[in-house]
């Protein structure tokens, strides 16, 4: 069995979400008119996030509704060798809602809707009593359901991330103490190479990147490499450097050819600094 990537979700993409939730039908137009974005960035986000396997747009009926008033969760310990075999043959059954593979006493977990506790028995004994390898059923009827799956939201994300990477100590420990206060999560890295692998594992909302590091330019390759990483491209970036006062500042490419949103000159001010990040990470990116 494959492995989902997770979707990098950020505020814009939560907030579709969040908004569909409560009405699948939402036009586009109008998720974006309440989100202020346009509807050109609503309807591509939305295309990456169905393509991404992030979000499904489906209709959930309400079973006691359709006249499916007997809900009953099944739980079977089963031959371990036929695990993926019996979850198949289940999937076809047409009574099946849901299936999940779980860890403790028992190997399945199975949600079957059914119209009469007649039906369920039949089930029970016609066409799970036919599958090779069920060793033990038990079921539990749903007898009142407290909340819905319609009714979950999607829950707060983690604090905005920021990467910030320098091999000035100094300057990291400064700028974690500002950013912390404002409640950001930090990580830091001490060069390019070293960046790129923590955004990886810690995939960051932001980078804060110093130019000058195990090379003189060492932050403007690493920018270009972050821009050129499909995973990465729009994560912002924001250079501060003390290059500017180097012998060889003009050897740094022009703003319009730097692969960052903006650039800080060293020392920043961090009132600043923190304007910057806010307004960095309120930018829509498509």
């Amino acid at each position: 069995m494959g492995r989902s990537v997770p979707s990098n979700l950020d505020s814009v993409d939560r907030q579709i979400i969040c908004i569909l939730q409560r009405d699948g039908r939402t036009s586009n137009v109008d998720i974006a008119r309440r989100i202020g974005v346009s509807e050109a960035t609503v309807r591509k986000r939305l295309e990456r996030l169905t393509s991404d396997g992030a979000i499904r747009i489906a209709a959930l009926p309400d079973p006691a509704r359709l006249g499916l008033e007997t809900v009953t969760f099944i739980t079977l310990d089963v031959d371990l060798s036929l695990l993926d075999r019996i979850a198949a043959h289940l999937g076809n059954c047409p009574a099946v809602r849901a299936i999940y593979y779980t860890t403790g006493e028992n190997d399945l977990v199975v949600e079957a809707w059914f119209h009469s506790s007649q039906e369920l028995l039949s089930f029970l004994t016609q066409e799970l009593a036919a599958i090779p390898g069920i060793r033990k059923v038990a079921t539990s009827h749903m007898l009142r359901k407290l909340k819905d799956p319609a009714d979950w939201v999607l829950p707060p994300d983690r604090p905005q991330r920021i990467m910030i990477v320098d091999d000035d100590p100094d300057f990291v420990e400064i700028a974690r103490i500002a950013l912390s206060a404002d409640g950001y999560e930090v990580v830091s890295a001490r060069a390019g190479q070293e960046a790129l692998a923590v955004m990886r594992l810690a995939r960051p909302d932001l980078v804060v990147l110093d130019v000058m590091m195990q090379g003189a330019l060492d932050g403007v390759c690493t920018a270009r490499e972050i821009r050129a990483d499909a995973q990465f491209r729009l994560v912002p970036i924001l250079m501060v450097s003390s290059i500017s006062r180097a012998s060889f500042a003009e050897a740094i490419p022009g703003m319009g050819e730097l692969a960052a949103d903006n650039f800080l000159v060293k020392p920043v001010d961090i009132p600043v600094f923190l304007s910057e990040i806010k307004r960095l990470l309120s930018m829509v990116r498509v």
